[in-house]
């Protein structure tokens, strides 16, 4: 179980129901500490002042290509790091590991570097997708935090860099849902109905139903799943839109009062609406972890190294606490932002959707990979989707 080194909020008994805190997010030409810009500085269309890579790493290719989670990568890093190294990026998204893990396995698409979840890493490293990093092509590796590493799915810690970490939990509109859930089982209620958004994430979304009836959000048993499916599918047909890009955008316009997402989209929510709430299930909430993988026969692995080396800086993640704010793994970039950035900081530290408390993060459920009976996910999900 990842233990979080942060500072955390006060102990939290019982049913965590959270109010964000956050300060307002950070924006325009600010990068603390940067100074005036230089004739020979680099600025991307922001106004931000692109940090120097540190180290430069060698580099011959031109290009990258990335496959990447759909809104997770702050535009400043991806224009800096064209303009530092004159390397032009080509970034395809995706809005599922399932959709990411298809296109990968059908071929015909040169990618250097994708971002899988945990559960799909050990899929990808048992079919023989990515490839071994060399660390000492890695040198901003020492910034990130001991307790994201290694990321699940990658047991020997050979295969991937930790990019974010976070939870998925349910957030809810406490002005037009006055009393505040506190089980999955909630999620039932009929006058919730139509009123849910979702991410749309199978194993997740599944393993909801399979904690609701005290099962194993990580069953290998076709027995469990078959016998989950009249609630799955009671409570699919409740869900009014299902949109893994961004769920926060029905909570921020009133078409949804409650939901199912990430725990950054329930802090931009927030930072938009000041009635959203967010909530760790008395069941626990479910984990995750993200992070870069090389692919095998990767075209432009020198550029893919030098994209993960800028990327780590402290003086560039620090991004993620303003523009997606999950569960920070990079130490430098917490160090970078606790100096030059102290409101963004202490609205990170301070908030329990970003900085998960360390009971709810002990509760949580990670989503394993399940092997071959990944199938009978496949089938499940597709039978009630489509029913």
């Amino acid at each position: 179980m990842i233990r979080f080194s942060f500072l955390q909020p006060g102990a939290v008994a019982g049913l965590i129901v959270l109010g964000l805190m956050a300060a307002a997010c950070v924006r325009g030409p600010v990068n603390g500490g940067g100074g005036a810009p230089t004739a020979a500085a680099r600025v991307a269309s922001s106004g931000f002042l692109c940090p120097e890579p540190s180290p430069r790493i060698d580099v011959s290719s031109s290009e990258l290509n990335l496959f990447v989670w759909t809104e997770y990568i702050p535009q400043d890093i991806v224009e800096c790091f064209e303009m530092v190294y004159g390397i032009k990026v080509n970034r395809d998204e995706f809005s599922s590991n399932e959709e990411m893990y298809a296109k990968l396995a059908a071929g015909g698409a040169a990618y250097d570097l994708a971002q899988p979840s945990d559960y799909i890493i050990g899929a990808m490293i048992r079919n023989g997708m990515a490839q071994k990093l060399d660390m000492s092509k890695l040198p901003n590796f020492a910034n990130i935090d001991p307790a994201y590493f290694p990321v699940p799915g990658d047991e020997s810690g050979d295969y991937v860099v930790p990019y974010q970490a976070g939870t998925q939990a349910i957030v809810y509109d406490s002005a037009a849902v006055p009393v505040p859930p506190r089980s999955w089982n909630d999620l039932w209620n009929p006058d919730f109905a139509g009123r849910m958004v979702f991410v749309d994430d199978m194993r997740s979304v599944i393993g909801i139903a399979l904690l609701a009836e005290g099962r194993d959000p990580n069953t290998t048993a076709p027995a469990d799943l078959e016998a989950i499916k009249p609630r799955l599918a009671e409570l699919v047909r409740a869900v009014k839109l299902f949109d893994s890009d961004s769920p926060k955008t029905a909570l921020i316009a009133g078409d949804a009062d409650i939901g199912y997402v990430w725990n950054a989209e329930a802090e931009l929510a927030f930072r938009e609406k000041g009635a959203i709430r967010y909530v760790f299930p008395e069941e626990g909430s479910f984990l995750f972890q993200d992070g870069y993988v090389l692919l095998m026969n990767a075209p432009h692995a020198d550029a893919a190294y030098a994209w993960l080396n800028y990327s780590l800086q402290g003086d560039t993640f620090w991004l993620m606490l303003r523009d997606f704010p999950y569960t920070m793994p990079n130490r430098a970039a917490l160090d970078y932002a606790k100096e030059h950035q102290p409101d963004l900081y202490n609205a990170y530290i301070n908030s329990p959707i970003t900085n998960t408390p360390p009971e709810a993060w002990a509760a949580g459920h990670t989503i394993s990979d399940v092997g071959e009976a990944l199938v009978f996910y496949d089938r499940l999900w597709t039978e009630v989707k489509g029913g």
